[in-house]
């Protein structure tokens, strides 16, 4: 029974520290968003589905810099034509400690992070506001660890988009639902020569 209880008490406190480990200098994360998933069931109804998966690379503790590709479809449904969405580009994301600038984590096995983008992107759908260009994007988020290497994230952002097409400035606030896997870049390492080491 004191074993057991040990056990218990050990893997609690190893979830409420798990927050800090994913997030040191030298650790890659990799993961991606998926934002206005929906299918319409009604006739007529469409879908809207919207990826972009990311790598980046932390630089120093808490702070992480990487590249994403974006792509999305939507149909809004019978009549209407289809909307294409892409972009690239790359990001910087800051996570704030426990207590950072007045903020207390939601969780202990969590943190709230800022991320920032910009890159190349489009909208394009026949008949509606089209731009193709200049991309930038900059919102708050939060990351909840399951387990040590995977975080479910939450991320509002603002994106703008100014260029050429029919109209020169799209805006929108974006809510996006995700995942990121953080591993340390030595674990890569080895798992490239070694796969089992994974």
């Amino acid at each position: 029974m004191k074993k057991l209880l040990f056990l218990l008490v050990a893997g609690v406190a190893g979830t409420f520290s798990v927050a800090h480990a994913q997030i040191q200098k030298g650790n890659v994360m990799w993961g991606g968003d998926i934002m206005n998933a929906d299918i319409g069931l009604n006739s007529g109804s469409g879908f809207d589905i919207n990826l972009s998966p990311k790598l980046g690379y932390f630089i120093k503790d808490n702070l992480a810099v990487g590249g994403y590709v974006n792509f999305g479809v939507s149909k809004a449904g019978t009549g209407f034509s289809t909307k294409y969405i892409y972009g690239v580009g790359g990001f910087g994301r800051y996570y704030l400690s426990p207590g950072e600038h007045g903020i207390d984590n939601l969780l202990k096995h969590g943190r709230f992070f800022a991320e920032v983008n910009a890159g190349f992107a489009g909208q394009n759908q026949k008949g509606q506001p089209t731009t193709n260009g200049f991309n930038f994007g900059f919102g708050p988020g939060y990351a909840y660890f399951i387990t040590p290497n995977v975080g479910l994230e939450g991320l509002i952002k603002y994106n703008g988009t100014v260029g050429g097409g029919n109209t020169t400035y799209l805006h929108q606030i974006t809510f996006g639902l995700g995942f990121q896997v953080y591993l340390p870049s030595s674990r890569i390492k080895n798992a490239i020569k070694d796969p089992s080491k994974l």
